[in-house]
């Protein structure tokens, strides 16, 4: 089967994606820093349904091409990928960072 041009709106749902759980764990980590674990925790969970959002996407077109209709890889889709590579690296990191405020805080008191 002949190779098609990724879909726009999937590629731009991987974008968005990336960029709010990346915010996400952003604002997860700042909560943190303020001492507001309820939030940061609530952040870090916000992060992860983002994330769930760009598995659900590249789940699509990995579902495309095993079905044989081959997606031809341009500049946008690396670019989409990087972002979600980069949000979940991210959201990672922001969870060590809030476990580490944490545990100042409870050595704080």
């Amino acid at each position: 089967m002949a190779e098609q041009e990724a879909d726009e709106t999937t590629i731009m749902s991987l974008i968005m994606a990336g960029g709010n759980a990346k915010s996400s764990a952003f604002e997860a980590i700042y909560a943190a820093k303020k001492g507001d674990f309820d939030e940061a925790h609530a952040k870090l969970k916000e992060a992860d349904n983002f994330m769930v959002d760009a598995h659900n996407a590249q789940t699509n077109m990995l579902t495309q091409e095993a079905q044989g209709n081959h997606v031809k890889v341009n500049l946008l889709m690396v670019h989409a990928q990087d972002h979600v590579m980069n949000a979940i690296t991210f959201r990672d990191l922001a969870g060590e960072i809030v476990t580490l405020y944490e545990r100042v805080a409870q050595q704080e008191k």
